[in-house]
């Protein structure tokens, strides 16, 4: 057993101990979710594109007691999360506001709709966790994947992972962001000491993709909090994607009146992913895109248009950048591939390389960057990483940054000086070192 599995091990008990002197009761099990690193392939899930990610060993605790009552009574052992208390057979998700219970309570409606005829037992729960909040390493995906499976457990079933990643997903949209399924994915399915190629068609499948023996992983948190579910920044990108897709359709004289995401797109053209990239050049100007040139070019009232194409949090929007997205999608996803390659062919530098191009892209055609993301990406590549990028969904959260055992310290000490201390903060607890952890399981 190495050090971070008698970790693990450690604060399962703990929190065992914990939920017996809050509920002065024995808990049946307790789950474990970890959190993930992106390592590149940002933004495209949602797309229907492949992503490669890590689980991190940072992740979400929750013990759990089956109780004979309806009722779901949620408590969390940071005060500063207020507790919550709900029939089980009876509960709304906010989607305006939501809160970190609503996460939670969307684990629950999944195997709820799973199993719907299922008798449930009331349920008593104590979360702890360790993942960053709002940081970009996909805290609010563990805690949905944590109460799925505690909810799973306490009705005694089971299910493939793959489809309970896809269920998770699916009722995580519930909150109001239109995500993809990466981060749920690898929740459930990452392997210990290796990243995973998660593919979305036909079917979600993982892949196991070895790492270089020489490559390690600095995360560092910007300590500027993004929550996706309270702001609009992540739905405009997926509405101006498949706006995207729908208006290169529609000048291509192909069916373009239903959803599409932009693989559908390629698939449709039958181009390769630098072919639709450059055929995305052609078809779509760089200049911004207004609704009223939308609706015209739909043939749509406007009323009509904004009732058509976009969701409740992107309803403000006057302008959309298509081309910008479409084109950092389609050459991520190529990216993504490139990568895959590279890990497999041990050409680390490539890796650090690409890895460079994708925060590049992510800064310039997707912006979703943030310029103190942008700060720990110059220091650490001033300092030898090899490669370093945002990971996540941006607009703050962390940097990863791919670089060798010898150049770790003075990467931490640099990120320690200039970054951290003239905001009167500390690398210690904003800056880890990273090795791919496993899935989410449950200790009986």
């Amino acid at each position: 057993m190495n050090r971070d599995q008698k970790d693990q091990l450690r604060r399962v008990a703990d929190l065992r101990d914990d939920f017996r002197r809050h509920f002065d009761a024995v808990a049946d099990f307790v789950v474990r979710a970890p959190g993930r690193v992106n390592l590149i392939g940002e933004h495209i899930d949602y797309c229907g594109y492949n992503v490669l990610p890590m689980a991190v060993q940072q992740d979400i605790l929750v013990a759990v007691k089956r109780t004979t009552g309806k009722k779901i009574e949620l408590e969390n052992t940071d005060p500063k999360y207020s507790g919550f208390s709900c029939s089980s057979d009876d509960f709304q998700i906010n989607s305006s506001k939501p809160q970190w219970t609503d996460y939670f309570l969307c684990g629950v409606r999944a195997i709820q709709e799973r199993f719907p005829d299922v008798s449930r037992p009331g349920l008593r729960l104590l979360v702890r966790g360790n993942v960053p909040p709002a940081a970009g390493m996909s805290s609010s995906s563990a805690l949905v994947c944590a109460a799925a499976l505690a909810s799973l457990h306490a009705i005694g079933k089971d299910l493939p992972r793959e489809e309970l990643a896809s269920l998770c997903a699916k009722c995580e949209r519930y909150i109001g962001v239109q995500g993809g399924g990466m981060d749920q994915a690898i929740c459930l399915l990452a392997e210990q000491n290796c990243a995973k190629l998660i593919e979305f068609e036909p079917k979600l499948t993982a892949s196991t993709i070895e790492l270089p023996l020489e490559a390690v992983f600095v995360v560092a948190n910007s300590c500027v909090e993004i929550n996706k579910g309270n702001t609009s920044f992540y739905n405009i990108r997926v509405v101006e994607c498949r706006l995207a897709a729908q208006v290169m359709l529609k000048v291509s004289g192909k069916e373009w009146n239903k959803p599409v995401r932009l693989c559908d797109l390629q698939n449709a053209l039958r181009l390769n992913l630098e072919d639709v990239a450059s055929e995305t050049e052609k078809l779509l100007h760089e200049e911004p895109y207004t609704i009223e040139e939308l609706s015209e070019l739909f043939e749509m009232e406007k009323s009509e248009f904004v009732q058509w194409a976009l969701s409740e949090k992107t309803k403000h929007v006057g302008s959309f950048k298509l081309r910008a997205r479409a084109l950092h999608v389609f050459r991520e996803a190529h990216r993504v591939y490139r990568f895959k390659d590279a890990c497999l062919a041990n050409r680390i530098e490539e890796m650090g390389k690409l890895m460079q191009e994708s925060h590049s892209s992510c800064r310039d055609l997707y912006e979703c960057s943030h310029e103190m993301l942008d700060k720990i990406v110059s220091l650490s590549l001033a300092q030898g990483a090899l490669g370093s990028r945002l990971t996540g969904a941006g607009w703050g959260g962390c940097a990863v940054s791919l670089t060798t055992a010898d150049r770790v310290s003075s990467i931490v000490n640099t990120l320690d000086q200039d970054f951290y201390q003239p905001r009167g903060l500390t690398a210690e607890g904003n800056v880890f070192i990273s090795t791919p952890a496993d899935r989410a399981r449950i200790f009986d």
